[in-house]
Formats: structure tokens, sequence, C-alpha cells
């Protein structure tokens, strides 16, 4: 057995983006996407790969023996090799190739980006952490940071000359962003101007030695503001105070007091962060007073996705080594001879029970990369189509609690799967999927817990324009199935508009049940709906991917990878589909059996 090396599957990417949802002529009529092609797009693709495989992947298991640590004045020093990659991927413009060209960005598409953040991430998650989180928390920054200052902070942050953070989290708080303490009082004579004191817990990239340089975005409460979220402001604290000729001046009171340890992402600095407790920590207010909350939730909606995106690439890279390892690894004899002492050893990738397992990671992959660049499609339409905006940007809000949740449970599973197909040598530090299985957990967690999403799902999306985004979807995925039906996949979907309708049925039980008041049984059914929406939206992308797998079979003839999207329909439909329609029985029945108070009150 040779090592496991990591890749991506470049002629995947390609089907999505092109054969798929046909991004060259999609996005051509888009004055700001005219002079790209598909040539530039599958350049741009290639590089990313290469520097996925030749830099950032050889630093990811050291990464994560190494982790990062403070130095004797409180700075945080990450792994070797991180600054070299850093590096490399600030030069090329990589930190985000959506960003604008008028921030000084390469200014492509936002499926572009999904496409090569996958990539990336897949390589090294831990390290992919500190750009994308500097790329969204510079986008807020231009859209709504002070007059004077947020053309210059952005292009830095952009360039990868300085990083950004984002700090919501408070000790006792958790997710509950309203219980948030941190006070903001302003600075006489200066306006826009505040101290901030306070502290902030959980903070990924809190401090490195990468950048010269890092803006944290920090929600706080200034003098007066009410409780909850509607008091929270935003506000951007440089660790360096940044003088006006863009000049360093004094270390500014946003310090690092602990790093933690974790189960994984060792390479990714998770701090706890002081405000104002040595010296003065100076912020400057972002937006208006009080806007905090739904500013920081730009961030939040692009970390999300972006987490969405790990929980993705997670998988795509365990089916990969999963799949290396199963093709060269020789265990016992094929079916037909077990008996057979004499029989020649096979490749574990013959035995039926590890094609399953492959199959079912396979799918979980390329059905979830396709709903990730078709979020990142709709919002490149949405921003430039003012006629398809509202629509399309309804679209995205309604499935990022889905791509955030279902997809990072499937990503870590995918994980799970191949720890089994690799069997005790999954187990060890030898192979890198141990160390995929414990970065992957976090997805789960971070950028609202996936319990969180589900709620925010059922309780909020599904409100919102009187339940009109899930009718839309309901009759998009109707139309899509009808098409199905006419080209060659009709019991496929039969059984996909089967569970389409069975979601808008559970979709008005539920709400009735909360019309009622009964708000506990309603959200007891929350995580359960999100999943069964889950697994119904992801056979609507096999679907769609087989429909444009039989197009360019019959236009450029079949190949290996087409067939394979026939087959993935197929075996969705079969083995995991099924889960839809039994989560909605569960559901429909109603149990609250653990509402009982009695069960878990203790003596």
């Amino acid at each position: 057995m040779g090592a496991l090396t990591y890749d991506i599957d470049l002629e995947d990417l390609h089907f999505i983006l092109f054969d798929q949802l046909d991004v060259d002529q999609e996005l051509k009529v888009i004055p700001r996407y005219a002079e790209f092609d598909q040539a530039v797009y599958e350049a741009t693709l290639a590089e990313a790969r290469r520097i996925a495989v030749e830099v950032l992947a050889p630093i990811n298991r050291s990464g994560d023996q190494q982790g990062c640590r403070l130095d004797a004045d409180g700075n945080v020093v990450t792994p070797d090799g991180y600054k070299e990659a850093w590096k490399t991927v600030a030069e090329g413009g990589w930190v985000s190739v959506s960003a604008p060209p008028e921030a000084g960005g390469p200014g492509l598409p936002a499926v572009m980006s999904m496409a090569v953040i996958e990539m990336f991430i897949g390589a090294a998650m831990a390290f992919e952490m500190y750009p994308g989180l500097t790329a969204a928390a510079a986008r807020v920054i231009f859209g709504h940071g002070p007059a004077n200052k947020r053309d210059a902070w952005a292009r830095r942050m952009f360039s990868g000359t300085w990083a950004g953070t984002m700090c919501l989290t408070e000790a006792g708080a958790g997710s509950d962003v309203g219980e948030n303490r941190c006070r903001a009082l302003p600075v006489a004579g200066e306006p826009g101007a505040y101290t901030l004191e306070g502290e902030k817990i959980f903070i990924s990239g809190g401090d490195h030695d990468l950048t010269e340089n890092i803006v944290h975005l920090v929600l706080a409460r200034t003098p007066g503001s009410p409780a909850g979220t509607k008091g929270l402001s935003l506000f951007m604290v440089p660790k360096f105070l940044v003088n006006d000729d863009l000049s360093f001046g004094a270390r500014n009171g946003a310090r690092v007091t602990k790093i933690e340890e974790k189960l994984g992402i060792h390479g990714s600095a998770t701090c706890v962060l002081e405000l104002g407790a040595r010296e003065p920590c100076r912020a400057w207010l972002v937006g208006e007073e009080r806007q905090g909350i739904r500013l920081m939730f730009e961030m939040m909606n692009e970390a999300r996705i972006g987490v969405g995106a790990q929980g993705i690439a997670m998988a795509g890279t365990a089916y990969h080594y999963a799949l290396q390892y199963a093709r060269e690894r020789l265990q016992g004899s094929s079916a037909a001879r077990f008996r057979d002492p004499e029989a020649p050893r096979a490749p574990i990738v013959s035995h039926p029970d590890v094609r399953r397992m492959l199959m079912t990671m396979k799918v979980y992959a390329e059905t979830s990369r396709s709903m990730l660049y078709r979020l990142g499609h709709r919002l490149d339409v949405a921003f430039n189509d003012p006629s398809k905006r509202d629509r399309y940007l309804g679209r995205v809000d309604l499935l990022v609690p889905i791509l955030k949740a279902h997809c990072t449970d499937l990503g870590f599973e995918a994980c799970v799967t191949a720890v089994q197909v690799l069997g005790g040598y999954g187990y060890i530090g030898e192979y890198p999927v141990e160390q995929l299985l414990r970065d992957a957990k976090i997805t789960s967690l971070y950028e609202g817990t996936n319990g969180i999403q589900a709620i925010d799902l059922l309780a909020r999306k599904l409100r919102m324009n009187n339940g009109a985004l899930l009718v839309e979807w309901m009759q998009d995925a109707s139309a899509e199935c009808a098409r199905g039906k006419s080209e060659g996949f009709a019991a496929e979907s039969e059984a996909l508009e089967k569970a389409v309708n069975v979601c808008g049925q559970t979709a008005m039980q539920l709400g009735a049940l909360g019309a009622k008041g009964s708000l506990d049984a309603t959200l007891l059914q929350a995580y359960p709906f999100l999943q069964m929406m889950g697994w119904t939206h992801l056979g609507l992308e096999a679907l769609n991917q087989a429909l444009a797998a039989r197009k360019a079979i019959a236009e450029q003839g079949e190949s290996p990878h087409r067939k394979g999207k026939v087959a993935n329909l197929r075996f969705y439909v079969a083995n995991l589909l099924p889960q839809a329609i039994g989560l909605a029985k569960r559901i429909q029945a109603g149990d609250e059996t653990c509402l009982d108070p009695t069960l878990f009150a203790g003596d």
C-alpha cells in the first residue's frame, strides 16, 4: 500500500459547472462577467487544484500535529508552512476569487469561489479558515465600514495583507447572541469611535502571524441600548491601530489570553479574545448604531455557506481517500471463490459491502456539491438581474440552513464511513481519514449548531412571505419531476415528487401545530423536518445531474463519469430517499415522550 494522496475530481467540477449549470453561457450575459469564458474558468480550476495539491495538502497533517501556540508576548504562532502557504494564496489573489474588482479583487463569479474553496478546504481545512473568514469580514467592511476607512481596509484584507475575524460568542451566552455583554463606550470628540470592554470566546483566527494586521468584527452594546439582539452594534477592531496614511500605530487592546485545545482543526487558532483589559481597545462603528445583528448576518450567511462547503469538501475528500485505498488494499477473495484457499486476493473495492459504502459516499459528495454550486450560481444571477433577485435570494435563504446542517452531517458521516472502509488502518494517524473525522465534527457545531439551523428553517424561513419560499421550491421541484418523467426517469421522478408533496404536507401540519400554541411540540420536530427536506432536495439534485448527464451523453457520448450520474440517481432513490418518507411518518406521529418534564429533572 502506498501513501494516500489528496486530489480533487476536476471532471466532476467541470460537469456541474459547464454541463449542468452552464455557467459559461448563463453568466456571460451579465456585464461584470462578460470577459470570462469557459477557458478562463477551467484555467482557474486547474491552478486552484495545483495549489491545493502542491501547497496546502502537504501542510495539513503537519499543521494538525503541531497546532498553534502562544508566544511569550501573547501572539499566536501558526504551524510550520502556514506562512509560506498564506503568501502563495495571497499573492495569487486566492483569498477571495469573487472579491469585487473595485476592491482590488479578481471579480470572478461566486459559483467559481465555491469550487475553489471546496478544493482548498479538502486539502487543508484548518488553514483555509483564515482566508475564508478574512474574505467574509472584508465584504462587510467594504459595504458598510466608515467612509474614510472602508476601501483601504477592505483592499488590504482581500489582498491578504491583513486578515479578518468574526467575534460574536461570549462565555455563558453561546449561540444566544442577544446575551452579549461586551460594552462599547463612545470616544468624546471622535464621531464613530468607541472603546470596547469585554471578552469573546471561540474566535477562529483570533490571532496569528500570517498577516501584518488583523481586523476583528465585534458585536457590542452601546450605552442605553435595549436587551437582546436589537441592542447590538457592530465594530471593527484592528490588532494594530492604523494612522490616516495607513502606517501602524500602537498595539490595540484586543489580546488573546488562551488558545483552545480542540478535537480537530488544530492549525486554526481558536482564541479567547480579551477587549480593553490591558490597554484601551479602540473600535469604529460599522454601519449605524444597533444595526449590528443585521450586518453580522451578512457575514454569518456567507460563513454558513462556507461551513456547508466544509462538510461537502470533507465528504469528497473522504470518498477520494476511501476509493484510493479500496482499489489498492488486497484482502480476501471474490465472493464467487470464497471457499477456494488458492483464490487470488482481491482488492476490497470488489467486495459488495465496500461498494455500498463507496457508493453512499460518492452520492453524498456529488449531490451536495451540486447544491453548493447551484446556490453560488443563484447568488451571481440574483445580484445582477433585478427580475430574478427576490426569487433567487429567497431560494438561497430557504436552502442555506439545509446546506449548513444536512450537508455537514453527511460530510461527517462520509468521514465515519471512510474510516470503516479502511478498517483498523482508518482509526490510526498513519492514514488521513482519522484527521478528517476529527476536523469534520466542528461543522455541525459552529456558525449556529445544526439544531439552530433547523429552528431557523422551520420557525423563520418557512414563515417568510406567508410560506412563499416553500411554495416556490415545491413548484420548481414539481416542474423538475415532470421533466424527469418525460426524459426517461419516470419511476425516480415519481418517487421524488411524492417526497416533495410529503414535505409540503408535513410543513402544513407543523404550522397548524404551532398555531395552536404547541411550540415545544413543533420545535421538537424541527431537525427531523430539516433532514426530510435535505434528503428530498439532494434527490432533486441527483435528478438534475442525471438529466444533464443524459443530455451530455447524447451530444458528446457516454463516459464512466456521465454513466455514474445516472447510477447516482437510481441508487439515491432506492437507498437514501426513503429516509424522507420515514421522517415524515415519524414527524406526523407526533410523539412527545421526551417532553415529559419529569424525565430529566434530577433528584
